[in-house]
């Protein structure tokens, strides 16, 4: 069997814990989270994760079966085969010289990307966009020196007037399904 990439949003209470307990239950299946990225969602009190990993189709449903089970889960979906919109961010801190400065910006302003801070022999790039873009704009700054980077890792969202993700009635916080 062969492996995909795999998207999994959860809602889940917004509590102390809960992201080590999610992390701790895709560990123990010998999961490696390729990218995890946690937020507020538009209901009070409840935190909207999504998850990248690696892995068959039966095993990471098995996961998402085991992750909607935690008292904390609100909702779980695997969108990965949904119509979805997906982006990622990171900040990029590149050597630059009064020689190489210009080009930089050039590829910067290509990228769509934006300079948020410049000092004397760096520039700090923000960047918005798939992995693609954002692998693509590394490759190209990697001629200067990357002397600092962080990604965020994938956030995503179906398309359109999906409301899959709104928390179910039958499950609230702080209760277990029957």
């Amino acid at each position: 069997m062969s492996t995909t990439k795999h998207t999994l949003v959860a809602l889940v209470e917004n509590k102390p814990g809960v992201l080590n307990r999610v992390a701790s239950l895709f560990r123990r299946r010998g999961f490696n989270i390729e990218s995890i990225a946690v937020g507020q969602s538009e209901t009070p009190h409840i935190s909207r994760m999504t998850i990248v990993v690696d892995g068959t189709n039966t095993s990471v449903e098995q996961v998402r079966k085991q992750l909607d089970k935690l008292i904390e889960t609100v909702k779980v979906n695997d969108i990965t085969s949904d119509n979805i919109v997906l982006r990622e961010l990171a900040l990029i801190k590149v050597k630059a010289t009064s020689a190489n400065r210009s080009e930089i910006i050039q590829i910067v302003d290509i990228f769509r990307a934006n300079i948020v801070d410049v000092s004397h022999d760096s520039l700090t790039v923000e960047v918005t966009g798939d992995e693609e873009k954002l692998s693509s704009l590394c490759n190209l700054l990697n001629a200067f020196g990357i002397k600092e980077m962080c990604r965020t890792g994938r956030i995503a969202m179906t398309r359109g007037n999906n409301t899959e993700m709104k928390p179910r009635t039958s499950k609230q916080p702080g209760t277990t399904e029957d």
